[in-house]
C-alpha cells in the first residue's frame, strides 16, 4: 500500500494495518524456512510496509506533542 494510503487511515485503523501486516510477515518468514515461498519478495515489502506504518504513527505522535506544547 502507498504511504498516501496510510495516512488517509484513523489511527485504529493503522493499528489494524499493522497488525495485519506482523502477522502476515511471520507466515511469509515461516514459509520461507519451510521452502514453500514463491515470491521472496513479499517478505520485502512486508517489512516496508511495517515500517512505513511505524513511521506514520511516530509522525504523528510528534505532531500530537508539539500541538499541545505550542498550546500552552
Amino acid at each position: 500500500m502507498k504511504p498516501a494510503e496510510y495516512r488517509a487511515m484513523s489511527d485504529e485503523q493503522l493499528g489494524l494495518s499493522l497488525k495485519e501486516t506482523i502477522k502476515l510477515l511471520f507466515k511469509l518468514r515461516c514459509q520461507s524456512a519451510t521452502d514453500r515461498l514463491e515470491t521472496p519478495s513479499e517478505i520485502r515489502k512486508a517489512r516496508r510496509d511495517v515500517a512505513r506504518i511505524k513511521t506514520i504513527q511516530t509522525q504523528r505522535v510528534k505532531k500530537a506533542a508539539t500541538s499541545q506544547q505550542g498550546a500552552k
